[in-house]
């Protein structure tokens, strides 16, 4: 159980401060700048959509950093369905790391580790043949 726990904080540390927190950093460019949302400048990701794209960028890691939280809570609390969504994202999030190079080196080494602990405490000391 104690894993869980720790995985949890990885997986809180990654969808809060990450993923929510850094959308919620723009905002003061919004408020305070003429209006035009213009962060690709300091950014440079593999894939132009994305640069292109920024808006649309901050609104999904918001939502991906709330289900990132949500599943985070769930297995801090001990469900199954909390330990099934955190796997999803850690596997998801581990698919689309290469396309967010650079931030997703961090993205990668936050979701790599929840999910190994995540595994390790499930699985334990099972082996795949019974012998």
């Amino acid at each position: 159980m104690k894993k869980y726990k720790i995985a949890s904080l990885l997986m809180l540390i990654h969808g809060l401060f990450m993923e929510i927190g850094g959308c919620l950093s723009l905002i003061p460019i919004l408020v305070l700048g003429n209006g035009r949302l213009d962060v690709s400048q300091p950014f440079s990701f593999v894939v132009p959509y994305f640069k292109d794209n920024m808006h649309l960028m901050l609104v999904a890691g918001a939502l991906y950093g709330a289900v990132r939280v949500i599943g985070a809570v769930g297995l801090w609390k001990n469900r199954l369905w909390g330990l099934v969504l955190s796997v999803i994202n850690c596997v998801v999030t581990m698919a689309l790391m290469m396309f967010m190079l650079p931030a997703g080196i961090l993205d990668g080494i936050l979701a790599c580790s929840a999910l190994i602990i995540m595994l390790t405490q499930y699985f334990g000391n099972k082996k795949i043949v019974e012998e």
